[in-house]
């Protein structure tokens, strides 16, 4: 047995602030089976791995699993405690969750990503790790084998909504962020004659190094796109006041290619800082013009994502 010093899940001894549970520790967890799930509440890949995160806590914490979410922010508002709790109970995430604002358990497993996956066996040694979406099945079946239970079918998960799996065969369009710090392929001729993947600004806008932030009423967003999905991490100026939008696809409301978020007529408004679902395409994914206006002022824009 090693030392719970050496654990792979000391860090969590130095980390007070919990979602869900009082503190844990890698002495209190010492002899379960870890699962440590490295998340950050606005990253769509993330939201697509959330269904199977829950389903395995669901089916197998009376085996001796453990979900740890362990919180790691990608924007500034993420680092926010009130946001976190919020995000946590509309997104129904009910295994225990540490913030790690300061990257310290981050940094202890050497993490990379968002999202991640390592399992943890009875002694604190990390068995299994997975990056990204995808290979459920693997995963699950290496939780069985640390549990040691009988091999049983994968859990079936219903994933629909925002944890739709991307529709990998026809994405065209990558992660791109508007900040200045990462933000590439900017347009700055205007939003006509757009290329795929370029993207361009219209109105009253200042960029930082996070986010894209409008000035005054009637700025908009430009990108051509190809994807089934299309989502903006957005949040509303820092009063909390509503920002309202309007969506259109090549120059018309979406329609039934709506997303989540806004209605048939394109229109809707941030409210809070996530991701909104913008568009979700159900005809062919050819190349598509993308625009979205702001009807208020203050709409802090960080990045698009695509599935």
């Amino acid at each position: 047995m090693t030392d719970p010093i050496d654990s792979a899940l000391a860090a969590l001894d130095r980390a007070p602030v919990w979602v869900n549970s009082p503190p844990l520790t890698a002495g209190t967890l010492r002899g379960r089976v870890v699962l440590v799930d490295v998340w950050t509440y606005s990253c769509v890949n993330w939201l697509r791995t959330l269904p199977y995160v829950s389903a395995w806590h669901d089916r197998y914490r009376e085996h001796g699993l453990v979900v740890v979410g362990v919180h790691a922010p990608e924007f500034g508002f993420e680092r926010d405690l009130d946001n976190v709790r919020r995000a946590t109970g509309e997104l129904g995430v009910e295994y225990p969750v540490v913030i790690d604002n300061d990257f310290g358990i981050w940094r202890s497993l050497d993490n990379h990503y968002w999202p991640a996956a390592y399992l943890v066996d009875r002694e604190g040694r990390v068995r299994f790790s997975h990056f990204g979406e995808g290979a459920y099945e693997d995963i699950e079946r290496a939780i069985q084998e640390l549990l040691g239970v009988e091999e049983e079918e994968p859990v079936r998960v219903d994933a629909g909504g925002l944890a739709e799996a991307a529709d990998w065969e026809t994405l065209g369009s990558p992660e791109t962020y508007l900040g200045s710090a990462r933000g590439e392929r900017r347009r700055d001729a205007g939003a006509d004659g757009l290329a795929l993947n370029q993207w361009a600004l219209a109105g009253d806008w200042s960029v930082g190094d996070e986010a894209a932030v409008l000035g005054a009423p009637g700025g908009s967003i430009a990108y051509r796109f190809q994807a089934r999905d299309l989502n903006m991490v957005l949040a509303p100026p820092d009063s909390g006041a509503p920002v309202r939008f309007v969506v259109t696809l090549d120059g018309e409301p979406p329609g039934e290619a709506r997303g989540l978020d806004v209605d048939e007529s394109g229109e809707g408004a941030v409210t809070e800082p996530r991701m909104y679902q913008l568009v979700r395409r159900r005809a062919a994914t050819a190349e598509c013009d993308f625009e979205i206006t702001f009807l208020d002022p203050g709409a802090h824009s960080y990045a698009f994502t695509f599935g």
